[in-house]
């Protein structure tokens, strides 16, 4: 909603949410995948019913590219691919990569060559590395603009994600973009960094802040806890924002109390502190001492919120 005609008719969605800056967004891949009930995945499209309404909609490579790329005016698009579920059988993960090869494929024949816009290609292989680098190999064969890592974050936890980004980001070129696709918590960033990764997407900041979670460098606070309730601190001084100006006290009683304005604010923090983070990690680079810093965010960083 509000769907895609609609959106072009409204101007696109820069236009339409006020926002100038660059935008991304995803093909329909994993959504299909999320919808595994009332979808079915055949080699010319995806066939679907609405989860809001129960409509009929196929999803081809082509379709995805015209309603991202045409009718929403994204920045950067994603191909449409088949994402597998953790754990995948190798056969699977098999066939779901490679259609997503062929797929990738008719993406980039929609998508053409444009000066304004770029269109990404996505890795994918489940925890299997032979395939992960068939898939990149392909897919460089195709030629795209940036490269993403798909089919992580699917129910295989910190470590096993950490195991497939030791090898997946050295087989994707290091000219371009590498986005790792729905991840994650700070300590996945930061371990995601280390590994090469470029770019990343995630609900996690507001959905965690819509029910009462706020990041900090020293890790998560549930500010339901009962432990909050006469807590006169900010939530943390060093992270800029309009919740700065709020006690912890305060924001455990709009989070108790459900209102609105509790989960907005930790929303922001949330995003704000990501922004934090971020930039934290890009100087880190850039003055070579990145390893200092991975090293003293795992000292700092706990999960006893």
């Amino acid at each position: 909603r509000p769907g895609p005609e609609r959106m072009e008719r409204l101007g696109g969605l820069h236009r339409f949410m006020g926002w100038d800056k660059p935008i991304l967004t995803d093909s329909g891949g994993f959504q299909v995948m999320s919808l595994a009930g009332i979808s079915k995945v055949k080699e010319e499209a995806v066939t679907f019913s609405s989860h809001i309404d129960g409509s009929k909609h196929v999803l081809t490579p082509e379709r995805s590219i015209e309603i991202q790329a045409d009718r929403i005016g994204a920045d950067i698009s994603m191909q449409l691919d088949q994402c597998v579920a953790y754990p995948a059988e190798k056969d699977a993960a098999r066939r779901a990569m490679e259609l997503s090869i062929r797929w990738g494929a008719r993406s980039k024949a929609r998508f053409g060559e444009r000066e304004k816009q770029a269109l990404f290609g996505i890795q994918q292989g489940s925890t299997f590395e032979d395939l992960r680098r068939q898939s990149s190999e392909q897919l460089q064969e195709i030629g795209f603009d940036g490269y993403a890592i798909g089919g992580l974050a699917v129910g295989e936890g910190h470590a096993a994600m950490c195991e497939v980004l030791d090898y997946a980001p050295e087989f994707l070129p290091q000219d371009r973009p590498r986005y790792l696709m729905g991840v994650g918590k700070p300590v996945d960033l930061v371990e995601a960094v280390y590994r090469g990764v470029d770019m990343f997407d995630c609900v996690l900041p507001t959905r965690a802040g819509r029910h009462g979670q706020a990041w900090t460098w020293d890790g998560p606070l549930n500010l339901k806890n009962a432990r909050f309730a006469e807590d006169q601190d900010p939530l943390d001084p060093t992270i800029d924002g309009p919740s700065s100006q709020y006690s912890k006290a305060y924001l455990h009683h709009l989070i108790r109390a459900d209102e609105i304005l509790g989960k907005v604010l930790l929303s922001w923090h949330n995003i704000a502190f990501y922004q934090a983070l971020t930039a934290a990690m890009r100087a880190a680079i850039s003055e070579g001492r990145f390893e200092a810093f991975r090293r003293d965010f795992h000292a700092r960083h706990t999960s006893n919120g």
